[in-house]
């Protein structure tokens, strides 16, 4: 945990980093590959929507408090899928409260409706009064499904309007809305994929992911917001795209953690509700929950920050920030980085512009004579000293000073200096 801590403070104060916001194209790839296989999957497989959105049957038994358990509900479960039924293939049955149980099915005929009834009787022991029968028409989960699809659109409109407001940045809005999309397809894909049906409890947790997802965008947004100002970026001398990586970095681990929090608590529901409990509106509900939340958490790291970052390097002033930034960097670059370091084995070469056919021959082995020796600079000519300076006239006696050793100027007495 302590090592987490520090990474965490060296991710803050920009001592350690991790490039987000760079190599867009990997990144947006893993995105785009993963929509689009949500996409394919929700075509191709289709969304198994329950019983209030298609329409079809509900027996609400009334059993003893013993029967009411979830063990009586997945053997009768079992039985009803077992009987042959196509209508009743694969029925929902939970428990409704201490001594009642609820099955759902497709619409059914006469003959099989009488079957289920007679497999519920020898499964429950429940028979006659203690049986009510409803039918479900769909027009309930239509509209079900339409108060979603408006709040959804209400929910958008609203969160485009507090981006704005809050940060001044269209380009903001885009980004988290595209994270938010993202996010959604993703889920819908996964939740085709795992065949469990489409109640009013996964719409429930569908719209309640897109709440999460845009609190984690915003947090991000916002400290991306506090390191780009124009005195920030004049003080830290960085760029945009460096100030919004940084800002990702400082707010990882609070991503990280929330995350966690989230996830755990959910995944103990969708554990029990799934296994425990077998099918019942508890799993629909955690398992988009779950999905939404994780990839809530990849789009605000990965995703949001990086859009923003390639919508902004388009203007003119990120691009002369940018401009001066590399300028800045060839200025503090050191001229000598590149001079290889002495090493004794190292080959000896010729100084630039010179020619080495000007260069005498010397032979080491042979002692040095007028006749081979090294050329060797001429001596200096005698410097001029003391010239190109006028001397001051002197104000007063100059004599020789015992405390100096030289010639210093003389002071008198007041009644031998002249007159003024």
């Amino acid at each position: 945990m302590g090592t987490f801590s520090r990474l965490g403070n060296d991710l803050y104060g920009g001592r350690k980093s991790i490039d987000f916001v760079n190599k867009r194209g990997p990144w947006y790839l893993v995105s785009v590959l993963l929509v689009a296989a949500a996409i394919a999957i929700v075509l191709l497989r289709g969304l198994n929507f329950g019983v209030e959105f298609t329409g079809g049957t509900q027996f609400d038994v009334d059993v003893a408090a013993s029967s009411a358990t979830q063990d009586t509900a997945d053997e009768l479960r079992q039985e009803i899928a077992d009987s042959g039924i196509e209508a009743a293939g694969t029925p929902t049955v939970t428990t409704s409260s201490r001594d009642a149980l609820i099955v759902q099915t497709e619409n059914l005929s006469n003959a099989d409706n009488d079957a289920i009834l007679q497999i519920i009787d020898d499964v429950t022991g429940a028979s006659g009064d203690a049986i009510s029968q409803t039918e479900i028409g769909p027009s309930w989960g239509q509209q079900v499904a339409q108060r979603a699809v408006l709040g959804v659109v209400i929910f958008l409109i609203l969160v485009v309007l507090f981006i704005w407001a809050y940060f001044r940045e269209w380009k903001m809005s885009v980004a988290a809305l595209v994270a938010l999309f993202h996010d959604i397809a993703i889920t819908i894909g996964i939740y085709a994929l795992s065949g469990f049906p489409v109640t009013p409890s996964a719409v429930t947790g569908l719209l309640a992911i897109l709440g999460f997802s845009l609190y984690d965008t915003v947090v991000v947004f916002d400290k991306v917001r506090e390191n780009t100002t124009s005195a920030e970026l004049r003080r830290t001398r960085y760029t945009y795209a460096e100030a919004a990586n940084l800002a990702v970095n400082q707010t990882l681990v609070r991503s990280i953690n929330t995350a966690i929090v989230a996830l755990i608590p959910i995944g103990a529901i969708l554990y029990v509700s799934t296994v425990q409990l077998g099918a019942s509106s508890l799993q629909d509900l955690a398992l988009s929950q779950f999905v939404g939340m994780a990839v809530g958490v990849y789009s605000s790291i990965f995703l949001a920050p990086r859009l923003l970052v390639h919508m902004k390097s388009s203007e003119t002033e990120v691009k002369l920030e940018e401009k001066r930034a590399k300028a800045r960097a060839r200025a503090m670059a050191d001229p000598y980085a590149t001079v290889p370091s002495f090493a004794e084995d190292m080959p000896v070469e010729d100084e630039p512009g010179t020619d080495p056919a000007d260069r005498p021959v010397v032979d080491r082995d042979r002692p040095q004579i007028a006749g081979n020796a090294p050329r060797t600079a001429p001596p200096r000519a005698s410097e001029a000293v003391g010239r190109g300076r006028v001397v001051p006239p002197s104000r007063g006696p100059v004599a020789d000073s015992r405390a100096a050793g030289r010639q210093q100027p003389s002071r008198q007495t007041r009644s031998k200096r002249g007159k003024k």
